[in-house]
């Protein structure tokens, strides 16, 4: 295995991440990362010229529901149980006193 990453580069990305690292988790780091280096450096060696893009390996699609206007409450449904209201609203306690800038 021709080594990619060496521990020059590993301490350093060690220091940018304020990641203080042994001695043998420096080399051990500098072993795993090269081999990680090496496979990838395979799979560009593959010809993937026909394969199309693709966010997700399953055949999936929207599963959202069609947007059509349906039947719903009435204004006077909706509010039949409300605690207090103001005309066609509902009334709620107020939250924001007037010096809170909102």
């Amino acid at each position: 295995m021709a080594k990619k990453i060496d521990e020059s580069q590993v301490r350093q990305v060690a220091k940018l991440s304020r990641l203080d690292l042994t001695d043998d988790e420096v080399a051990r780091f500098s072993i795993e990362l090269s081999a990680i280096v090496e496979y990838i450096e395979k799979l560009n060696e593959l010809d993937v010229d026909s394969v199309e893009p693709l966010a997700h390996c399953l055949p999936i699609g929207n599963v959202f529901r069609a947007d059509e206007i349906r039947p719903s409450l009435d204004t006077e449904a909706a509010l039949s149980n409300a605690p207090q209201r103001h005309d066609e609203y509902f009334k709620v306690p107020k939250i924001l006193d007037d010096n809170s800038g909102a």
